[in-house]
């Protein structure tokens, strides 16, 4: 889990100190390992050779590259894992699942592979299966959130919630259910809950790092930035190389006002997974800060590219364009964004903004009334004055 920046401080397109943008790697087109010298590499090794040509754009090269790999590997688990990874970020969703499931077949008590085959089936809409992947997934995975999707999804939320009330209850000291319903409470933006469950999560097993990441995670939604960068700090302590932890402190410090130290948390968490969008959003959010929004727009297109399937990206590129009075555009991204995040309130209200703003008032009411039913507070009510303002007969153009 990682916290890209929030919707609301972007929407305001506050201006802040100037940054630096990070340093692209450079990698020679040519520059493949043929298959013959597979023999002498580690998996690691290859892992991390994909992920810099990933960084350097060349998303194809690096799959050819991993599936001659694991071809001549069959045992390597995580690099077979994570060549299922760029298939499902490349849209081919049959290659994906193939991948994933030849890697239950071997091994039924994956955490990790159920966990990608219950994306895999919930961006194809395939609730019900996708549910029992991520369910499968526990503990020790991030489906929760998926978890909590899903149940919206298929109408029972408030039933999943209660039998985790009721599972939290009875089990107190079980951290791993304790981690979960904070979790819900997170996804559900209940920080102040998901705390009380995060803090009993780790009077039983102080090293949790999802449970301290969470906790984190929930003091930012409070913006309460110095409480976050403790447990974040305790987080990197007890692994100094974990991504969401280091994407999460960067955000700590953009609300703490310290830019330069956030690029470096973010340029360290994308060198360690090029392939992931968060840092790349969060650069492109230091760019606005900065007031360079060309810069930005670069960023997130390149977030989508590694991952379209992440709202952040589209979010933060309709803002942009809605601010400087690009509504096509906008609208061009925004309803990629809906056919990527289906139930994320904020890029149905950005879309709704593009639509009034060029004379579209149906459609803008039809996504103001989805984003009503936002899973975020604030969302929901910036939709209902939204929509208020529109049917009283007001200027169409957002203001």
């Amino acid at each position: 889990m990682t916290r890209c920046m929030l919707f609301a401080a972007l929407l305001a397109l506050l201006l802040g100190a100037t940054v630096a943008g990070p340093a692209r790697a450079d990698i020679d087109e040519t520059v493949i390992v043929p298959l013959e010298a597979h023999s002498g590499v580690d998996q690691q090794v290859a892992i991390s050779y994909a992920r810099e040509l990933i960084a350097a754009g060349q998303m194809d090269a690096a799959i050819k590259q991993l599936s001659e790999f694991v071809a001549s590997h069959p045992e390597a688990t995580d690099a077979e894992r994570f060549l299922g990874d760029l298939y499902y970020r490349e849209g081919k969703f049959d290659r994906a699942e193939t991948v994933y499931a030849a890697l239950l077949a071997k091994n039924p008590r994956d955490k990790e592979t159920h966990n990608r085959l219950g994306v895999v089936y919930a961006t194809e809409n395939q609730v019900d299966d996708a549910i029992a992947q991520f369910e499968s997934a526990l503990p020790g995975t991030d489906s929760v959130r998926d978890l909590v999707l899903m149940h919206l999804r298929k109408g029972d939320l408030a039933t999943y919630e209660a039998q985790m009330v009721h599972a939290a209850n009875d089990a107190p000291t079980d951290a791993d259910t304790q981690e979960e319903l904070g979790e819900i409470y997170g996804a559900l933006h209940r920080p102040s809950e998901a705390i009380v469950y995060f803090r009993r999560s780790l009077d039983t097993a102080s090293h949790s790092i999802a449970a301290l990441n969470g906790l984190a995670m929930s003091y930012l939604d409070l913006h309460d930035h110095t409480s976050a960068e403790h447990y974040l700090n305790d987080c990197l302590n007890i692994d100094p190389f974990n991504y969401a932890c280091l994407d999460n402190l960067g955000v700590a410090e953009i609300q703490a006002g310290s830019y330069g130290d956030a690029l470096n948390e973010f340029k360290r968490a994308h060198r360690l997974e090029p392939e992931r969008p968060e840092a790349l959003v969060n650069f492109g959010y230091l760019a606005d800060l900065d007031g360079d929004w060309k810069r930005a727009v670069t960023y997130y297109v390149q977030a989508i590219a590694v991952n379209p399937y992440v709202p952040e990206s589209y979010i933060n590129l309709g803002i942009d364009y809605e601010h400087n009075g690009l509504y096509p555009l906008a609208q061009a991204a925004l309803v990629k964004g809906v056919a990527a995040a289906p139930y994320d309130g904020r890029v149905r209200y950005l879309l709704a903004r593009a639509y009034a703003a060029q004379g579209q008032k149906a459609l803008a009411l039809a996504q103001l009334k989805a984003a009503q039913a936002s899973l975020d507070p604030d969302v929901a009510a910036i939709a209902k004055e939204e929509t208020a303002r529109l049917t009283s007969g007001a200027a169409t153009a957002p203001q």
